[in-house]
């Protein structure tokens, strides 16, 4: 199964950046703790150019916890980032001390021209659904930004004002045109970045149902209290009354059943990457 997903709104978003990124001092980049490097965007190493950056890795009370450790460890080696949850709130008052530190020689250069008491201003991207604007929430203490469960809700740019040092500019979520490996695809779908309309559900979840089984096999099992060999669809359907006329299975209930849990973090913590 191939993934891709490349609406027209992402064309247009590739291009506003472009003509804003002159405009902030930093970058944050937001991916996914679940998909240290899946959920980056490979466009944004060109299109940033040499724009101070920091990367956030949110969805981390998702993520595998031991791997989380590793990778910030490995990723810290080519800039400053942090792992945080915009849902719990985990690591959010890191984030403006770090941007200050990041651009302090800027503003001090600033300030010796005689600017003083400008805001930081920082540009906020990403994939979709990757918690953009549930961070900006966050920062703010308040929705300034609409959020939703699905890729593709915040369409336009807005510059959101944190406090008097920061002000942010949101961004809608961007992917790129072709993935070279489809199983990132795959891994973006299943954790929410491409919309479910776009992709067979039941393929996408029987998937991820055999990637847990030799990955998280302890988890999964535990989890669905299955046996190993009834763990797939039919049997996850059966379990949970996914029935239709005739006592059949309704395999693509129970796929979205499979899909829900796992976005949330009910059936394991797992890192893919």
């Amino acid at each position: 199964m191939s993934i891709q997903w490349y609406p027209g709104h992402m064309a247009k978003a590739k291009r506003k950046l472009i003509e804003q990124i002159e405009w902030v001092d930093v970058v944050i980049e937001l991916g996914d703790a679940r998909l240290p490097l899946s959920s980056r965007n490979p466009l944004l190493k060109n299109l940033l150019g040499n724009k101070p950056r920091v990367l956030l890795l949110n969805k981390v009370d998702l993520a595998d916890q031991i791997r989380t450790e590793k990778w910030l460890t490995k990723l810290s080696k080519e800039s400053p980032v942090l792992a945080i949850s915009a849902m719990t709130s985990a690591g959010i008052k890191k984030i403006v001390p770090l941007l200050e530190e990041i651009i302090a020689e800027k503003m001090e250069r600033l300030a010796a021209k005689g600017v003083r008491n400008r805001p930081t201003r920082a540009m906020v991207v990403g994939i979709p659904n990757i918690g953009k604007s549930s961070l900006i929430n966050q920062l703010t203490g308040g929705a300034q930004a609409k959020t939703g469960n699905k890729p593709g809700v915040t369409r336009g740019n807005q510059w959101i004002r944190i406090h008097n040092k920061v002000e942010l500019l949101d961004t809608p979520g961007m992917l790129w045109h072709k993935f070279d490996d489809p199983i990132v695809g795959r891994k973006l779908a299943v954790t929410g970045a491409i919309k479910d309309e776009v992709f067979d559900q039941q393929e996408l979840a029987i998937w991820l149902l055999d990637w847990l089984k030799q990955n998280y096999s302890q988890e999964v099992a535990k989890y669905y209290q299955l046996p190993e060999e009834e763990i797939d669809l039919e049997g996850i359907g059966r379990k949970r009354g996914c029935l239709v006329s005739g006592g059949r299975i309704d395999t693509f209930k129970a796929a979205q059943i499979v899909l829900k849990e796992f976005r949330t973090g009910k059936i394991a913590k797992v890192t893919m990457d």
